[in-house]
């Protein structure tokens, strides 16, 4: 979860369904107009950032209702919920904290898609206590963006800081992890910082991952990319390494770009 990145305030005025989930005193409902997707959110707690919404966007996945994809640090479950319309299969979401979990269960509820998502609330370097190894067709993850060094400055707020530095886990587990549970030519999706690009990259290569897409994001012209999307095959064949054309989220005025502006709102 990036630091520095824009919070989505687009809270819902819809339409709820007729059940409508209990809120705690810091939580409300946003919706992702684009998909019609609601979620619940909370600034205390936890609040999906656009690195979510392109990251969902970014990923490819199989059609059929067989197929299994798996979504690793998966916080109030915002990419597994904006991912869910491109799939009959089933998607799981593995969060470390309860009260994020929480919160991703009651938004799959809220949306009607029990039948389409599980959560798991755990570690998932445990996750093949729920998932068997080698069984999954796609492995996305938004991970910590910030290792745990001893003089790095976290967030006062615990939630926030395990969202957003290794503190439970790190790069090297994640990717571990995703090897182990994605079927042979099954695919990976990350979302990170570009300075952090190598060491992925050398990661995924100790784990039989073999990068296949490369896109960088900029925050604005002329500004530095501040995140990097990439796409990996579990055994592919080496080569074949392709970069799209680059992302930029705001044009010079300070509003979003044509894409951007699509995946928010449609």
């Amino acid at each position: 979860m990036q630091e520095l990145q824009v919070i989505l305030l687009i809270s819902s005025r819809k339409e709820l369904p007729m059940t409508k989930p209990t809120l705690r005193p810091d939580e409300r409902i946003d919706q992702l107009y684009s998909q019609d997707i609601q979620i619940i959110q909370s600034p205390e707690v936890f609040a999906f950032s656009l690195d979510a919404v392109l990251l969902a966007a970014f990923a490819k996945l199989p059609a059929r209702a067989t197929s299994r994809t798996v979504d690793l640090c998966a916080g109030n479950g915002a990419v597994g919920l904006f991912m869910s319309h491109r799939t009959k299969g089933q998607i799981a979401e593995v969060e470390l904290q309860p009260r994020l979990a929480d919160m991703a269960r009651r938004s799959i509820a809220l949306n009607g898609l029990d039948d389409h998502m599980t959560v798991y609330q755990g570690d998932l370097a445990q996750v093949n206590q729920w998932i068997p190894k080698d069984s999954v067709d796609v492995v996305t993850c938004n991970p910590p963006y910030f290792e745990d060094l001893p003089d790095s400055q976290k967030n006062p707020n615990q939630y926030l800081a395990i969202a957003r530095h290794e503190i439970t886990t790190n790069l090297a587990t994640i990717v571990a992890t995703t090897s182990g549970l994605l079927k042979m030519n099954g695919k990976a999706y990350f979302v990170h910082r570009p300075d952090r690009l190598l060491q992925l990259l050398t990661l995924m290569g100790q784990h039989r991952l073999a990068p296949k897409r490369i896109r960088l994001v900029y925050p604005k012209p002329g500004k530095e990319a501040n995140m990097v999307l990439v796409e990996a095959i579990k055994d592919g064949k080496p080569g074949g390494l392709r970069f799209p054309a680059p992302l930029t989220v705001y044009d010079a005025t300070g509003n979003y770009q044509a894409e951007v502006k699509r995946l928010l709102y449609g």
